[in-house]
């Protein structure tokens, strides 16, 4: 039976049969470095679901696929709050942990997702006509 191969591409992540002759990293070798695949995709952030649950009778490669979509999902969405929280901290000289309740307030009280409010804000710092909600531009909670 061949082993069925997490590896790193140019164009992401690949599960393969392991017959490629160059040296293929394990699955834990793979999730970490999925941080890595999240910082070099730069440009635009793409606005993307979070992945669902895979099919039910899914084999194990589609379920390993599927779980390492979820993870660059969750990675790219930290690291997209953490900008966020630089942001804030940055533009209202407050410390992270006030940055990160303020932003998560505004997201609840408004019904939406942090990740998507952060998204916001990380825009805001080069687009002017990004409009954000007061208590996210004033310095004032």
């Amino acid at each position: 039976m061949d082993a069925e191969v997490v590896r790193r591409t140019p164009n992401g992540w690949r599960v393969g049969d392991g017959h490629d002759d160059r040296e293929a990293p394990d699955l834990i070798s793979a999730m970490v470095l999925a941080d890595l695949l999240t910082s070099e995709a730069g440009g635009a952030r793409p606005r993307a679901q979070a992945p669902g649950r895979a099919p039910e009778g899914a084999s194990e490669v589609e379920r390993l696929k599927h779980t390492i979509t979820q993870l660059e999902h969750a990675l790219h969405s930290r690291v997209i709050v953490e900008q966020a929280i630089g942001v804030l901290s940055e533009r209202h000289t407050m410390p992270p942990r006030e940055a990160f309740e303020r932003l998560r307030s505004s997201a609840r009280s408004r019904g939406r997702k942090v990740a998507d409010l952060a998204g916001d804000v990380v825009d805001s710092s080069t687009s002017p006509l990004t409009v954000l909600p007061d208590e996210l531009t004033t310095g004032q909670g």
